[in-house]
């Protein structure tokens, strides 16, 4: 462990919108310019101290060039500071952070505004029309599925595999019961066999998180309480048929390299792509499943694809925070066949 390790001074999220619910009309960049103002106000930061601003996105279509440094600026950061998006598909989110603090490791930033944004309502859908329709058909792609639910190697579902105030999520549907629930049909096999129905999957949602990361000697010098440091993350690849497992191998290497066990770990944060991943991840890691997603995972609360990696990572910290646990890991699957983890500590 680094004797200056790179620590969080801020972490928020907005409320977190229903498919073309209350957000729906706001753009995810607004949405990330958002919490970029308020995680600077709970940090005491002006918007001209910050030197670099990392935000994951997935759903970019129509969205303009690089959203992030659309947030950037709207949220009254100077133009002199750089600012870029990424996308790994639900791990953008935490990704971005992973980058940030790089980009501090490395001496090339001091202080990093890290996180995501997404909003599905926003997605538009397509066409490709620049040599025309010369015989037969042309239909419009929905970019939600094709370029943020669809498996590009398989080609199937990865499920088979203005003034805005929100003060409360939106999601789960209200009036949603275990009766209601138990009679939904499977979306993806209909065969008898399915098992994937919309009660246990997440949803379409619109949202967007931001944290704020400097050296512990840094916040030290400005007379910031951080709320954890970061210890280690970690990335791994698998086969794109099982992808929801991804964060298996993500999790065991990120506590390899944080010199942990895993019972040592007080909270886990694993999104809840869909129930069914979320029961195999626990078995396999033989982890108490009290201590996972003890918050509400993606299921209750939604998943707004690019926002989901850094959501849970602000749910975790100030889980901790508020359970007086120490140790925290934070963990996604990719499409694509993908796990990220990261491990982070009070």
């Amino acid at each position: 462990m680094s004797a200056d390790p790179i620590v969080f001074v801020a972490a928020v999220r907005t409320a977190i919108g229903s498919f073309n619910g209350a957000l729906s009309a706001l753009p995810a960049h607004e949405l990330g310019a958002a919490v970029i103002r308020e995680a600077l106000r709970r940090a005491g930061l002006g918007p001209d101290e910050v030197s670099e601003v990392v935000l994951g996105q997935v759903l970019t279509a129509g969205a303009g060039q690089n959203p992030a440094r659309q947030a950037s600026v709207g949220a009254g950061i100077p133009y002199s500071v750089p600012a870029w998006s990424c996308q790994m598909i639900c791990g953008s989110g935490l990704k971005a952070v992973c980058l940030g603090a790089q980009s501090i490791m490395t001496g090339d930033s001091s202080i990093v505004v890290a996180g995501g944004m997404e909003s599905m309502s926003k997605a538009p859908h397509a066409i490709h029309m620049r040599a025309g329709v010369k015989m037969g058909e042309a239909s419009l792609q929905d970019t939600i599925i094709h370029d943020g639910l669809t498996d590009a190697f398989y080609q199937y579902h990865m499920g088979i595999t203005g003034p805005v105030e929100v003060k409360t999520d939106e999601f789960p549907r209200h009036g949603s019961n275990l009766e209601a629930m138990a009679k939904l049909k499977p979306c993806f096999l209909t065969d008898g066999t399915g098992t994937v129905t919309a009660a246990n999957a997440s949803g379409l949602n619109d949202g967007a998180a931001a944290v704020i990361l400097m050296k512990k000697s840094e916040a030290a010098r400005r007379g910031l309480m951080p709320m954890a440091r970061i210890v280690s993350w970690a990335q791994t690849g698998i086969d794109p048929s099982i992808m929801g497992v991804g964060p298996i191998s993500a999790v065991k290497k990120a506590i390899e390299k944080a010199g942990w066990t895993l019972d040592q770990v007080d909270l886990f944060e694993i999104n809840e792509a869909f129930a069914s991943l979320s029961i195999a991840i626990a078995r396999e890691l033989k982890v108490n499943p009290e201590k996972i997603n003890a918050q509400g995972g993606a299921i209750a609360l939604g998943h707004p694809l690019g926002a989901s990696g850094c959501r849970i990572l602000v749910t975790l910290l100030h889980a901790l925070e508020r359970t007086g646990g120490k140790r925290g890991v934070a963990a996604l699957c990719i499409g694509g066949g993908m796990g990220i983890a990261m491990c982070i500590e009070r």
